[in-house]
């Protein structure tokens, strides 16, 4: 939450001094494998570049930060993993031309601030406790910047890098921004498949061939994830966050139970899918920079866009699966099964 208050008071175009200066529009779109494993700490064209091929092969990144931390590996591994390739803490010339082949275009692309990306109306202070949050119309953005940023899957961090100089509060200013698709469609899903250890979310068809990934946060101490095999029983776009007193948060005093308006900085965010466990269910956050960073009140949270994603291609009834604490043996089966399944994807 301290983020979002902060981003609504920073004038919009600063550049944040970690970044200024070491990367661009061109920098990105021409980036090429890195010989050495690359900052985990520090944003680079090369890593960006990563992000965005991850993202758009659905394989997400999280938040694209342009920086090779946890979550931008898992989405390697993972995409790794399902073409039946090694990875260790270089990027091998394989994988890296075969994320490349994934998708076509330039990664990075000019766009227009239109009169909806800067209309509002905005919060002029996202309250930090959910009791505060209650008497709001909306849980809208806090600023053009954070709108963007969510639309792009971008932090805002790395917009503002890309784009020194620029006002995000003006209609028809250009700027660039990484080119993810608005929507976009996956095979049918068959199963999810949640593991707890690794703080990942998998989607996979009917035939057990993975198609998207996804990191997550999931669960609490006071508040922890179910375990074994739930179902999907529906999808909400725009929830209203219902909060019951029997949750018992700590940082709760009410023992009334009260509701949140929608918006993207509702406590589930944007997007909800419901499961078959009461109060359950797999939704977005106004926080997508601490998505598998941080526990979440029991339910399995993912950035708002990758919860659309998934909820718009997940039918009622998918079986949901709990994985608690998977072996060494049985990932290393998983991973040597996704192998023989992009050998034999490749052969027909």
């Amino acid at each position: 939450m301290m983020r979002r208050m902060l981003g609504a008071v920073m004038s919009l175009w600063f550049v944040c001094p970690a970044l200024a200066g070491s990367l661009d529009a061109k920098a990105v779109n021409d980036a090429t494998r890195p010989e050495k494993a690359p900052a985990a700490d520090k944003a680079s064209a090369a890593v960006t570049k990563l992000q965005i091929l991850l993202d758009r092969a659905q394989f997400s990144p999280g938040q694209i930060d342009g920086k090779f931390g946890e979550n931008a590996q898992k989405a390697l591994k993972a995409f790794a993993e399902q073409n039946g390739l090694g990875i260790d803490k270089t990027i091998a010339p394989e994988l890296w031309d075969k994320l490349s082949a994934a998708s076509e275009g330039p990664v990075i692309v000019d766009y227009k601030l239109a009169d909806a990306d800067v209309k509002g109306p905005f919060l002029k202070k996202l309250p930090a406790k959910l009791e505060d949050m209650k008497s709001l119309e909306a849980l809208s953005y806090t600023s053009p910047l954070e709108g963007l940023s969510e639309k792009f899957h971008m932090s805002e961090e790395l917009v503002k890098a890309l784009n020194p100089g620029k006002a995000f509060d003006k209609v028809g200013e250009t700027i660039v921004v990484a080119n993810v698709p608005a929507r976009r469609e996956l095979p049918r899903v068959a199963r999810i498949e949640i593991d707890k250890a690794h703080a990942t979310l998998k989607a996979y068809e009917g035939s057990g061939r993975l198609v998207a990934f996804y990191p997550a946060s999931i669960g609490s101490p006071d508040r922890p994830t179910p375990t074994g095999t739930l179902k999907v029983t529906g999808t909400n776009e725009q929830p209203t966050y219902h909060y019951n007193p029997d949750y018992k948060f700590k940082s709760v005093k009410s023992k009334k139970p009260f509701e949140i308006k929608p918006g993207p900085n509702n406590p589930v965010g944007s997007y909800w899918i419901g499961l078959s466990a009461q109060g359950y269910g797999i939704h977005g956050t106004a926080e997508p920079d601490r998505v598998s960073k941080s526990a979440s009140h029991g339910c399995v949270r993912l950035t708002n866009w990758d919860a659309r994603v998934l909820g718009e291609n997940v039918k009622r009834g998918t079986p949901v699966v709990f994985l608690d604490a998977p072996t060494e043996s049985s990932s290393k089966q998983r991973g040597e099964t996704a192998g023989k399944r992009a050998a034999n994807s490749s052969s027909n």
